[in-house]
């Protein structure tokens, strides 16, 4: 999912394009910066992986799930996605199709194959819970850079890396977060770190992208995901493996009716 789907949040490229002569103030170096990694993520036309989803309570109690997911690169609005459940038995089958929009809010249907029925996800819900998640419906959208209003905060060591520090704020007035800051880094346009601020203002939830690998000489994808609750001590790791670019996927495989033949 994070294809650019959950994960354009997560992605960037080659070749580091200084942004200082790109703009002045700290809000249009902040979109400059975002819009360089979304052009740096351009052409790269389907993609399908597995997943792998750990869930843990406070105490460090741990349920583990298993899916597939793939997504549909969309010119000229935002993308498509398929998250499907293979295990355990309880949650085969349920399926979520996302449609992200880059102006407009985005269109989301879940699948429940207990009640052989297809739900929509309102507009005014999707700050709530993945599947019991620490990821709201919202995270698993393409995160289009239209949707936010940005401002760059200054440059800060990430590991080995230097990473710009970049605020950015959701247009939509549904959204569950006031604001997010991620950290990326300069060299790939990588997102390593999102924090999430709640309506309140308060900070709810951390974000930790890792382990990335290049695809087809240009597409950078992570290979784990860690959200942490920190208002409840929860988390959920994401782990995708066995990557696939470009399997002529087409807007067939994302409909309404392919979800409740997502086996």
């Amino acid at each position: 999912m994070i294809n650019k789907t959950f994960a354009s949040l997560l992605i960037g490229a080659t070749l580091w394009v200084p942004l200082s002569t790109m703009a002045e103030t700290p809000e249009e170096k902040g979109l400059a910066i975002a819009e360089e990694g979304d052009r740096r993520n351009l052409g790269w036309k389907d993609t399908t992986s597995n997943m792998t989803m750990v869930l843990r309570n406070k105490r460090g109690d741990e349920s583990t799930r298993t899916l597939r997911v793939k997504s549909l690169e969309v010119e000229e609005d935002g993308d498509k996605s398929m998250t499907i459940f293979d295990e355990p038995k309880d949650v085969r089958g349920t399926a979520l199709l996302t449609f992200s929009h880059k102006l407009d809010s985005d269109d989301q249907w879940l699948y429940l194959p207990a009640l052989k029925r297809v739900k929509r996800i309102a507009s005014r819900n999707k700050s709530g819970p993945f599947m019991g998640s620490e990821f709201a419906f919202e995270d698993m959208s393409s995160q289009e850079i239209e949707k936010y209003d940005y401002k760059y905060l200054k440059d800060e060591a990430c590991g080995t890396e230097t990473c710009f520090v970049v605020e950015r704020f959701p247009k939509d007035e549904y959204s569950g977060y006031t604001r997010q800051i991620a950290w990326i880094d300069q060299a790939e346009y990588r997102v390593q770190k999102v924090e999430y601020y709640d309506r309140k203002e308060s900070l709810l939830k951390v974000l930790t992208i890792s382990n990335y690998e290049q695809f087809l000489d240009k597409y950078w994808r992570p290979m784990e995901s860690l959200m942490v609750n920190q208002q409840t001590g929860k988390s959920t790791t994401l782990s995708w493996t066995n990557y696939k670019f470009q399997t002529g996927l087409s807007e067939s495989s994302f409909t309404k009716n392919s979800l409740k033949r997502a086996k």
